[in-house]
């Protein structure tokens, strides 16, 4: 199957920690055990490690629900609280709509409209890699 899936995704959203930033990327739909279980997962995580930051990724969320913007908004002011930040990376315009319309305007949430720009948001270094996917050695 290609594509994002329309049915909710049940089970562990992968957290993927880049020095001291989580990645998080949704896709599908979460059922809300799933988001409860992320949002526990993201505080014990930036609880207990030296994160200053978290970059959710929504590309591949097509629709949001009250649960799931309350989700984000509690992430947002639980890591504020943990003295890190987060940032709502690839929002697409209908999910966007969708929250405007169930008025959560998400407070202490940053929006960026790529992952890379959510990381210089929150001061990560990127670093592309070449358009032959191979990286380069610096000479000495």
């Amino acid at each position: 199957m290609t594509g994002a899936s329309t049915y909710p995704y049940e089970g562990h959203v992968p957290v993927l920690r880049l020095g001291g930033v989580l990645l998080v990327t949704l896709q599908g739909d979460l059922y809300d055990s799933t988001a409860e279980r992320l949002r526990q997962d993201i505080g014990e995580t930036v609880s207990d490690s030296a994160i200053t930051g978290v970059v959710i990724d929504l590309s591949g969320v097509e629709i949001v629900d009250s649960f799931m913007g309350r989700v984000l908004s509690d992430v947002a002011a639980m890591t504020g609280l943990l003295a890190a930040q987060t940032v709502v990376a690839g929002m697409r315009p209908a999910v966007a709509i969708t929250l405007v319309e169930l008025g959560l305007t998400l407070p202490g949430l940053r929006t960026a409209l790529s992952t890379e720009e959510a990381l210089r948001l929150l001061g990560a270094e990127v670093t592309a890699l070449p358009r032959d996917g191979r990286a380069r050695r610096e000479s000495p």
